[in-house]
């Protein structure tokens, strides 16, 4: 592993495995600590999904509940991923750059470099993927967050599947199939690999030794890692209690619309789902496992008193770029319109 940046950065090893602890605990890094921060951390089986996603969607939910699997929902964009014990996740947090781009290449190449160092020749792949013999090992997602007094904040967290169970990995997500036509691939589990699996992996045969290893790594670089204080603790739990582990965040964004329509775009899948009367739009959301640096939901609010028409939708969605990343206005009002 080597320096993300040159400055001092906040360590922390968080061992509980709740998984609307851990992503609370990134909320309260973002709002209440200044500086860069580091974090490593593991949840127990949970589906945890991309901001702009529906739940319903994407999830296999007899499965999910009839295997005790948690399902959460994360602060970035992105698709779904499965988390257990045998996959380590980390967290990079700095303040966000003025342009406020979204850049997966600065924030994985540490990880790729820790990688090396257990004989894995890894890079980035597609949009925020780190590849392994062309293999999936881990799935990076990105965020520009607005604190409460004003500040821009990034958050960059990833995952390092080293043991994870694939069966229920699959068993847990629905597939897009145009998303995986699109990368060539048959199955979820043609394309991830476990780095224990890796036949160039040299490193410890357990994932509390990896995790053991990174750890150590990460320590070399940044100063020993801490756990959260009592008090840190109580206001991380008070934020997984008021929102990351309720309905109305899970699944509350997840609703039925009359119309709904769906395209796979090389910046990812977009869904927009519309309730049109005579031709104006009443209510309008947009999911999918895209990025951005702003709200989609302040985009399809946008939308709302507009004409099914080109002019009207192509004024309503200017600077669409920084809602949905890499995306254009034309595709946007093609999507709405079916063309």
């Amino acid at each position: 592993m080597r320096r993300l940046e040159d400055e001092e950065m906040l360590f922390i090893y968080q061992k509980k495995t709740d998984p609307y602890f851990n992503l609370a605990a990134e909320e309260y890094i973002l709002e209440e600590k200044t500086g860069d921060a580091f974090l490593l951390w593991r949840n127990g089986p949970s589906v945890i999904i991309g901001k702009n996603q529906n739940a319903y969607a994407e999830l296999h939910l007899p499965f999910v509940q009839e295997n005790e699997i948690c399902v959460a929902r994360r602060l970035t964009g992105g698709g779904a991923v499965f988390h257990d014990l045998g996959n380590v996740n980390f967290t990079f947090i700095t303040d966000a750059p003025e342009q406020g781009e979204i850049d997966f290449e600065h924030f994985t190449a540490p990880m790729i470099e820790a990688l090396k160092g257990f004989g894995v020749q890894a890079a980035l792949g597609g949009r925020n993927d780190i590849l392994a013999n062309g293999r999936k090992v881990s799935g990076n997602a990105q965020c520009v967050h607005h604190t409460r007094d004003g500040r821009k904040r990034l958050l960059h967290h990833g995952t390092l599947l080293f043991s994870a169970d694939m069966s229920r990995l699959s068993g847990s997500l629905k597939v897009n199939r145009e998303k995986m036509k699109a990368k060539g691939i048959q199955s979820v589990e043609s394309r991830v690999a476990n780095i224990r699996d890796l036949p160039e992996y040299i490193g410890p045969d357990t994932v509390e030794g990896f995790l053991e290893a990174l750890i150590s790594s990460a320590a070399a670089l940044y100063g020993p890692a801490r756990e959260y204080t009592p008090g840190e603790t109580a206001a991380i739990q008070k934020i997984a209690d008021n929102k990351f582990s309720t309905w109305e965040w899970i699944f509350g964004q997840s609703r039925e619309y009359s119309v709904c329509r769906e395209k796979r775009f090389d910046f990812g899948t977009v869904s927009v789902s519309l309730d049109a009367d005579q031709g104006i739009i009443r209510q309008a959301a947009f999911s999918g496992d895209y990025f951005g640096v702003r709200d989609t939901a302040d985009l399809a609010q946008r939308l709302v008193g507009c004409r099914l028409e080109a002019q009207d939708l192509s004024a309503a969605l200017a600077g669409c770029e920084a809602y949905i990343y890499g995306s254009t206005n034309t595709e946007l009002v093609n999507l709405i319109l079916g063309r």
